[in-house]
């Protein structure tokens, strides 16, 4: 069996230096090798090498020491200025900015409303150019509440569905305002990632019920997101209407429930009206769910779908297949999501930056 390199075994413990001080803040050399299982010349090699890069600082704190106390010891942390992940929120109350630092923290946060999609397209750039210009920003998660293509990262506009967002192509609009990546999704499939960390179930169903209608499916703890990005895109599914079988989204058209001029739900009204009449529109989605997917639970989210849970229970307790379902449980799930996803990316790109 070969040997692995030294600038191999040099890169593997710089990585276990580097990712010790985000999970821990700051330790000095001798906590670092108790709690990565290194030596303390490795560490202190590694150390050398990470502030040398910039990634990593002393801290200028100190360990008391002297007097049979033992040597003093340097507390080091990540460097101030090793970077930020850029989260945005793009939705129809307003776009959203976070900037999280690689300790998960959130170092700057700005929102800005807007009045209609129209005004999405000069919002989003000058947020971002905004934290741009006060951090360190080395990528970015965008999230949008319409479909995504998984190609591009543009917004799609699928026939009768609600363009809640407007036109965009989020990729060109701030790639040329960072350096590093930006990653596009819908808000759902974020909400089902941020659903997944705290249920910890693998296979599982996310239902969105709000302005508008969507769903991810998770096998296997992996969103699936189709060929182009659109699976779970469910307002042409057929379902029972008050006329008879239907497109999900022409149920709130007859039931009166659309916002005017568009195919977007008016939640106001909606609380007005028959929740079993909803209910088995719902279940009729549910029924394609669990043939489909074969999810442990569906989970039903968005800013109207819990407040049905009970009458959902009880349309889903006559389908063919049971299944449990449950109320989200993740507040702002979509920001949650992709936030969840930036810190990811963003500490295996200082990790990257580190070799």
């Amino acid at each position: 069996m070969t040997k692995p390199s030294q600038e191999l075994l040099r890169s593997i413990s710089d990585e276990h230096v580097l990712r010790t001080l985000m999970a821990a803040r700051k330790l000095t050399r001798a906590e670092l090798a108790i709690e990565t299982g290194l030596s303390k010349p490795t560490v202190s090699e590694s150390v050398r090498r990470l502030v040398e890069s910039g990634l990593v600082a002393d801290t200028g704190e100190r360990t008391p020491g002297g007097r049979g106390k033992g040597r003093v010891g340097s507390f080091y942390s990540l460097a101030e200025d090793v970077g930020v992940a850029l989260v945005m929120t793009i939705a129809p109350d307003g776009v959203t900015a976070e900037c999280i630092d690689a300790y998960g923290d959130v170092a700057g946060r700005t929102h800005r409303p807007i009045a209609s999609p129209a005004e999405v397209a000069a919002v989003l750039p000058a947020v971002a150019a905004e934290a741009v210009a006060a951090h360190h920003v080395r990528l970015c998660t965008v999230s949008a509440a319409d479909p995504v293509d998984r190609r591009t990262g543009r917004l799609v506009h699928l026939p009768d569905s609600p363009f809640l967002v407007g036109e965009l192509d989020p990729v060109a609009m701030l790639g040329p305002l960072l350096r590093g990546r930006v990653v596009v999704d819908n808000d759902v499939n974020w909400a089902a990632q941020a659903e997944h960390a705290a249920l910890g179930i693998a296979d599982f169903a996310y239902l969105f019920l709000g302005e508008g209608l969507g769903c991810a499916v998770v096998s296997d703890g992996e969103v699936r997101r189709g060929h182009s990005g659109l699976a779970g895109e469910i307002s042409h599914l057929i379902t029972a209407g008050p006329s008879g079988a239907t497109p999900f989204i022409e149920v709130f058209g007859e039931l009166g429930l659309r916002q005017n001029g568009s195919t977007a739900i008016d939640v106001a009204r909606l609380r007005t009206a028959d929740p079993v009449v909803l209910a088995r529109a719902i279940g009729g989605v549910v029924m394609a769910l669990v043939t489909l997917a074969d999810p442990e639970v569906v989970v039903i989210g968005g800013s109207w779908g819990p407040s049905l849970l009970d009458a959902i229970r009880a349309e889903c307790s006559r389908l063919p297949r049971q299944v449990d379902v449950v109320a989200a449980s993740v507040a702002s799930p979509s920001l949650t999501g992709a936030r969840a996803s930036a810190l990811d990316l963003l500490r295996t790109a200082l990790v990257t930056a580190s070799r």
